[in-house]
């Protein structure tokens, strides 16, 4: 018997946002980004250890999974429109499980690399099948709100995600991380089973595109506050050793803290402003931050900055996908939310890429001022086009 479709979610009129559902997809999405965040640390020293790979070979095993997620986006996306999203949320984390435990098999190079592709295809599968259903399972009035408490299941997951991962490594070898990561992925389908569908399958499809062009704009804007903040994750430890600190721990510390405390704290006002305008403002937060780094070379300078950036983090990720979410048609979520996550690989891929180079020919400071002009003209740009979109919306009222 098929599963009841889910009540109370973007499609209706409720205004309930902390449903059973909505906490069994968060639930679900934290075991799955734990999993996810556990391999960091642990496949480039499998690589470079037990397989002896060298830096090219390192890189490649990293940088695989994120190529075929980026390719498979948008076709996970168009796929959770035409079957539903609770396939793909199960098929995508039964994939990452059985691959991830398929990595005590791997004994030589060529097999991770294999492996890692097969990861990148399991994450299109359930970050956008994710993505698609919190926007179905959200009062529209409340998306950004949601956005923001789902969001910290990511952000938790990739956080102590690799902790855990050095943790299994320490204690039982590359065996035991593989097992652990396979295992939380399970938790994550075990969880996603006690969801039901939350959107209806599209017998036509043939009007689904593939790539959404309304959600370029907003998207190539968001990728660059990301791909900033990303620059100034992958620095930071770098540059506190730089300003006279012996580690980086107290700044990253002041980096989670506010963006966790920003996001459960000012949930309730993600709503409250226009999308775009929040995200032109999250983006000039995150400009100033960087800016604030680059100009003040000491560790308050640092400090600072950091706390700004955070602030601008924190609402940037909620008020893009507010505003590329809310302004598509139902049926059309998945393929939204597909074609939205590609611009998240490349500013978590790309972005530490092109400021790396800016970093070794310039020094880091100018990497985060680069970076912080980039938010800021994106932040410029956002301004732009909420503005034109406001007259618009008015000229058709």
């Amino acid at each position: 018997m098929a599963r009841p479709r889910a009540t109370g979610g973007g499609d209706s009129d409720g205004a309930t946002l902390l449903t059973r559902d909505f906490l069994t997809l968060t639930a679900a999405e934290l075991a799955y980004f734990t999993a996810f965040g556990l391999t960091v640390p642990i496949v480039p020293l499998f690589a470079r250890g037990p397989l002896g790979a060298g830096p090219a070979g390192v890189g490649l095993a990293v940088g695989v999974f994120s190529a075929t997620a980026l390719v498979l986006r948008p076709l996970a996306g168009r796929l959770s429109d035409r079957r539903g999203r609770r396939p793909l949320l199960v098929g995508g984390g039964a994939l990452y499980a059985v691959v991830t435990a398929a990595h005590l098999l791997a004994g030589e190079l060529w097999v991770l690399v294999g492996l890692r592709v097969l990861l990148g295809v399991a994450e299109a599968l359930f970050f956008v099948a994710a993505t698609a259903a919190l926007t179905d399972l959200a009062p529209p009035k409340r998306l950004g709100e949601a956005l923001s408490y789902n969001s910290l299941a990511l952000y938790l997951g990739i956080s102590a995600g690799p902790a855990l991962g050095e943790l299994l490594l320490a204690v039982g070898g590359f065996r035991l991380a593989w097992l652990g990561g396979a295992f939380l992925a399970v938790v994550a389908v075990m969880v996603v089973l006690r969801l039901p569908e939350t959107a209806s399958p599209q017998r036509d499809t043939t009007d689904l595109p593939l790539i959404h062009r309304a959600v370029l704009a907003p998207g190539f804007a968001f990728c660059a506050g990301l791909a900033a903040a990303a620059g100034f994750l992958t620095f930071a430890a770098l540059h506190a050793r730089e300003v006279g600190l012996s580690s980086s721990g107290a700044v990253l510390a002041v980096y989670g803290l506010v963006v966790v405390g920003c996001r459960v704290a000012f949930a309730p006002l993600a709503d409250r402003y226009p999308a775009l305008w929040s995200g032109a403002a999250a983006l000039a937060c995150t400009a100033a931050g960087l800016a604030v780094m680059a100009a003040v070379r000491s560790p308050a300078g640092l400090v600072a900055g950091t706390a700004v950036l955070a602030v601008g983090v924190a609402f940037l990720t909620p008020a893009f996908v507010r505003a590329i979410m809310s302004s598509v048609e139902p049926r059309l979520r998945g393929g939204a939310a597909g074609t939205f996550s590609m611009f998240v690989d490349l500013g978590l891929g790309g972005g530490p890429l092109l400021l790396g180079l800016v970093a070794d020919a310039a020094g880091i400071p100018a990497t985060f001022a680069v970076g912080g002009a980039a938010a800021g003209s994106a932040a410029l740009a956002t301004a732009l086009l909420a503005r034109l979109r406001g007259a618009r919306e008015a000229t058709a009222a």
